[in-house]
C-alpha cells in the first residue's frame, strides 16, 4: 500500500490576506483538479503556523474546513463526516501531515485526507516578507490518496537537533498591550541557515539511504533563498533537479512544499524524473525528508 498525490491547489495574492480564505480556497482548487466532491475527504489536516489574528480558538483547520464547504451539513446519520485538526511543527508540518495521512489511509476507513498549509501575517495588513516578519502570505493544499501499487510517499524520516531553537516566533504579552492579536515577534539565530541545514541534511541522507541520486527531483523549504541549492551541493543532487515555489515575496514556510510541487507539475518539470525528494526544515531545528515515487 502507498499514499500518493491526487492533486494540489495554491492560492496567493488577490483582495484578501486571509489564511483561512487562502487555504479554503487553494482546498476547494484540489477537489475541482480531483474531480472528488467535498464528502469524499474523510480528515483535513492543518499544518499552517501564522494565522488571521493569532487566533488560537477555535481550531483553525475548523475555519478552513467550513472556507472549503466540507462537511458543512449533516441531514442523517449516514452522512459522511469530515475530522479536522491542527498539526503545528513549522515548516516540517506538512510532512508530520503526511506521516498521520498515511497512518489514516492505511485503515482505509476515508477515501482522502486533505493537507492544507500557509501562513499570514496576523493583522491581515501584509502579504509579503520583510526583515521583522520573513514569511509570506499563501495557501496550499495537497490532498492524499491511497494506491496499491508503488507509487507515492515512502518512510517520512526525522531529525531533531540540538542547541534550542534556531527560529522562534512568539507573542510578547508584556509589552503588546491590546494590539497582540495584531504583531508576532521572529527571532532568528544568526547561524539559522545553517542549523537548518544541519538537521535538513541528516534527514535527507536517511531518506535516500545511499540510492543512486539519477532521477531524482529536490523540493525543500526555503528558510532562505539559497537554501534548496546549497542542500543539493551538499547531497550530490544536480542545481538543475531542484524545483522551488515562486519567492519573489518571500518564503511561503509552511506552503513551501506544496507550492513549489504544484509548480514543478504545471509546467511539466519533472517529466524527466521518477522520484521526488520532499526535504522540511524549521524551527526547532528539526527536519523531515522522504521519498515520493512518481508515477511511470
Amino acid at each position: 500500500m502507498g499514499v500518493r498525490i491526487k492533486a494540489t491547489g495554491t492560492s496567493r495574492g488577490g483582495s484578501t490576506n486571509s489564511i483561512v480564505e487562502h487555504s479554503g480556497h487553494a482546498a476547494r482548487i484540489s477537489l475541482e483538479r480531483a474531480g472528488i466532491g467535498p464528502e469524499q475527504v474523510g480528515v483535513l489536516i492543518n499544518a499552517g503556523v501564522f494565522r488571521d489574528s493569532n487566533t488560537v480558538e477555535p481550531a483553525v483547520s475548523a475555519l478552513i474546513q467550513k472556507a472549503a464547504g466540507i462537511g458543512l451539513d449533516y441531514h442523517s446519520k449516514d452522512d459522511p463526516r469530515t475530522f479536522s485538526f491542527d498539526l503545528m511543527n513549522g515548516a516540517v508540518g506538512v510532512l508530520n501531515a503526511v506521516q498521520v495521512a498515511s497512518s489514516v489511509l492505511a485503515t482505509g476507513g476515508v477515501e482522502h485526507v486533505l493537507i492544507v498549509s500557509g501562513d499570514t501575517h496576523p493583522s491581515l495588513e501584509r502579504f509579503a516578507a520583510d526583515d521583522e516578519f520573513p514569511y509570506a502570505t499563501a495557501g496550499a493544499a495537497l490532498l492524499l490518496e491511497r494506491t496499491d501499487d508503488a507509487e507515492g510517499f515512502g518512510r517520512v524520516h526525522t531529525v531533531t537537533g540540538a542547541g534550542g531553537p534556531a527560529v522562534e516566533s512568539y507573542v510578547d504579552t508584556a509589552t503588546m498591550g491590546t494590539v497582540g492579536r495584531s504583531l508576532m515577534t521572529v527571532e532568528r539565530d544568526p547561524d539559522f541557515t545553517d542549523r537548518l541545514l544541519g538537521v535538513a541534511v541528516q534527514a535527507a541522507r536517511a531518506a535516500l539511504a545511499d540510492q543512486d541520486l539519477s532521477g531524482v527531483a529536490l523540493i525543500a523549504s526555503t528558510p532562505a533563498p539559497e537554501f534548496p541549492k546549497l542542500l543539493a551541493d551538499t547531497l550530490g543532487i544536480d542545481q538543475d533537479s531542484v524545483h522551488t515555489p515562486d519567492l519573489s515575496d518571500g518564503d511561503p514556510h509552511t506552503a513551501a512544499l506544496t507550492l513549489a510541487y504544484d509548480r514543478a507539475v504545471a509546467g511539466d518539470s519533472l517529466g524527466g524524473y521518477s522520484r521526488v525528494l520532499f526535504v522540511a526544515a524549521g524551527a526547532g531545528p528539526s527536519a523531515a525528508a522522504v521519498l515520493y515515487q512518481l508515477p511511470a
